[in-house]
């Protein structure tokens, strides 16, 4: 007897993921634009981490994966200590390469490249289309291997979570910049639809504190 395909065994729409954002850094602060730059977490950052593992744990996930820059691994890591998940890796989910424009602040980049600003392309960085592509590929990968009512928590990126949500989702590019960035430590929420034909968004940046979003994404600096 062979094997059944790959996802035949899987019970539809009963798989979900949660895609949190890192807590905050220095750079956040400064509104710097840090990309691949590995920048660790501040010490708000690491209370935020803490403070968004204990309600995460409450969700009950199954697995757990991190870009391994340290502000994102770290955020991983006060979920893995509560929960006892082991952290998985996956170096496509760091954040969207921002070429000339990393350790730049806000105002900076606005005022040395206002071309590039106007359309958010960093030079010598990757496309929108890019980061969405290789975000939601990796994403999807983890996803192959969760069981059919298993709950995986992805820490990342603003900028890359949102664009490779946008790619989970299926969204056409010229309404990517309809959806919202994610505050420092926020999460979003994604459930398989029936029939296990894709993902609906179900939750926003959940968890957003009364502060302003910092973050390197259009959706939040772009005009």
């Amino acid at each position: 007897m062979s094997d059944p395909e790959p996802g035949k065994d899987r019970e539809p729409g009963k798989r979900r993921v949660v895609l949190w954002r890192h807590g905050q850094t220095r750079w956040n602060v400064e509104r710097r634009f840090q990309g691949k730059t590995d920048i660790p977490l501040d010490e708000t950052g690491l209370q935020q981490a803490r403070r968004a593992a204990r309600l995460l744990a409450a969700l009950r996930p199954t697995a757990l994966l991190t870009s391994p820059l340290q502000r994102a691994s770290d955020t991983a890591q006060a979920l893995a200590t509560i929960t006892g998940l082991p952290v998985a890796q996956d170096r496509d989910l760091v954040e969207r390469d921002g070429g000339a424009w990393e350790g730049l602040t806000n105002q900076e980049i606005r005022e040395r490249y206002p071309a590039e600003y106007a359309a958010w392309q960093p030079p010598g960085g990757e496309t929108s289309a890019q980061v969405a592509k290789r975000v939601s590929a990796a994403i999807e990968r983890a996803l192959d291997d969760l069981p059919p009512t298993g709950l995986l928590v992805v820490a990342s990126h603003g900028a890359a979570l949102r664009l490779g949500m946008c790619g989970l989702l299926g969204l056409p590019e010229q309404h990517w910049d309809n959806l919202g960035g994610l505050a420092n430590c926020c999460w979003s929420v994604l459930s398989e639809r029936r029939g296990g034909e894709g993902w609906r968004l179900v939750e926003h940046n959940a968890g957003t504190l009364p502060e302003p979003v910092l973050s390197d994404d259009r959706a939040v600096n772009g005009t």
